[in-house]
């Protein structure tokens, strides 16, 4: 290692220093690269085909593929989706069109945040990638099946990777403390159990985010007694947040589990989805519209006041904010889990608007028509139409439906809460149109 090489390496973070040059250094995604598994073959014997690594920040990508370039004979190119163009790519191409005639040496492509490309963009790649010329290795935190065109993701084949584990983290930062090379080897550290397990807990599988904390904590804690020592307090001033990684993808999942526990009546699992969106950063007001809606979507009338609560927790969210307005949110999300389910209301919308959609339209019968105009009756507006206060129970048997409608029934009481005494009125209801009608 030369003189500038050597500054270089000294100036860079220890997570880009501590990077595993092979396999056995290599921490995680045992799935996908432990012993025997199809693409630690296909790294040990050169002939990884075009793929895509997609996973949170931390978790290896990079490093899987530059470990990748340092074992395998062929020519190795990296490019960033948002800097790299068209232009660049076809240089790209020539080059390894070049390299492949004239010495027989294939050439790996490595796209960091490949998700950004556009179609264009993606397009001047596919026939290289066809034809060979090109080995494909995109990179990416988002779900590539989502955010890259279905071109080059119909070609590659896609590994997910993910979170490292506690015990991946903790082997992570050992390396780093007893190598001297690269590492905090040749520093003095002590560094408590707890702040071990802070650094470890709070980085949420995040190698590299573990890996800067402790070197910050180590390069701010000053010299004492001839040690560095790391308590937990030095710990948590270090890497004071744990980071959620929430993608697009990751926010919708998150959304879906929030939802469906709604829907399932867990208020546990509402809650702890709740908090992670919040924590997150996600803005409350696209919960509380979920909110809103499960409350008629999924408890509806067995027990109306559901929506009470999600309305108010809504309004609480614009009248006093957050973190106040986590109390009021939380508790429309518990009384919704715990209110009796019913889905006969969003049933029967949807079958009205399959109808409306579908059915021909006729004119409204005319014992419907509006009245309240001049010369309505010599219409024939109102004909025959039957007050219903004027009969027993206020109700009458009368035709209400469009003609093409006619038979159909959309909304089918539950048995549950408040619909189970809906129900019974209702039926006490066409109990009475009956005796209306035979009268």
């Amino acid at each position: 290692m030369n003189y500038s090489e050597n500054i270089k390496v000294k100036r860079s973070p220890l997570a880009d220093r501590m990077r595993p040059r092979d396999l056995d250094e290599f921490v995680g995604q045992s799935h996908i690269v432990g012993k025997g598994k199809l693409l630690r073959r296909a790294i040990e014997n050169d002939t990884v085909q075009s793929c895509i690594f997609f996973g949170p920040p931390g978790c290896g990508k990079t490093t899987l593929a530059s470990i990748i370039a340092s074992s395998t004979g062929s020519y190795f190119c990296k490019l960033n989706a948002v800097t790299a163009g068209v232009k660049d790519v076809r240089e790209v191409i020539a080059e390894a069109e070049k390299r492949l005639m004239f010495s027989g040496i294939a050439t790996y492509l490595l796209l960091d945040e490949c998700h950004r490309w556009s179609k264009t963009q993606s397009d001047s790649i596919l026939p290289a990638i066809e034809s060979g010329v090109i080995r494909f290795i995109g990179s990416t935190t988002e779900n590539p099946m989502v955010s890259m065109t279905g071109a080059i993701v119909s070609r590659c084949r896609v590994f997910q990777f993910f979170p490292l584990g506690e015990d991946d983290v903790r082997r992570s930062l050992d390396m780093a403390l007893s190598d001297r090379e690269r590492g905090l080897g040749s520093y003095p550290v002590n560094i408590d159990e707890e702040a071990m397990r802070h650094f470890v807990r709070v980085a949420n599988g995040d190698a590299r985010s573990a890996l800067n904390a402790l070197e910050l904590a180590v390069m701010t804690t000053p010299l004492e007694n001839d040690e560095i020592h790391i308590t937990k307090e030095i710990a948590a001033e270090s890497i004071q947040h744990k980071v959620i990684n929430v993608d697009d993808q990751q926010f919708y999942d998150m959304l879906s589990a929030f939802c469906k526990s709604l829907r399932g009546g867990d208020s546990d699992a509402a809650l702890a989805w709740f908090s992670r969106l919040i924590y997150a950063g996600i803005d409350p007001r696209v919960i509380v519209r979920r909110m809103i809606a499960h409350a008629s979507e999924d408890v509806g009338l067995a027990n109306p006041s559901a929506m009470l609560q999600a309305v108010a927790a809504a309004q609480a969210l614009e009248i006093i904010g957050m973190p106040e307005a986590r109390l009021p949110i939380a508790q429309a999300i518990i009384f919704i889990c715990e209110s009796p389910k019913s889905n006969s209301v969003v049933c029967a919308v949807d079958a009205a608007m399959n109808d409306a959609k579908n059915t021909s339209d006729e004119p409204v019968p005319a014992h419907l028509r509006d009245t309240s105009y001049r010369g309505a009756s010599k219409l024939g507006n109102g004909i025959d139409y039957k007050y219903p206060h004027d009969y027993p129970g206020h109700v009458v048997e009368q035709e209400y439906m469009p003609t093409s409608c006619r038979g159909r029934t959309y909304y089918h009481p539950g048995e549950l809460g408040t619909e189970l005494r809906i129900k019974q009125r209702h039926d006490a209801a066409w109990e009475a149109k009956k005796s209306t009608k035979k009268q």
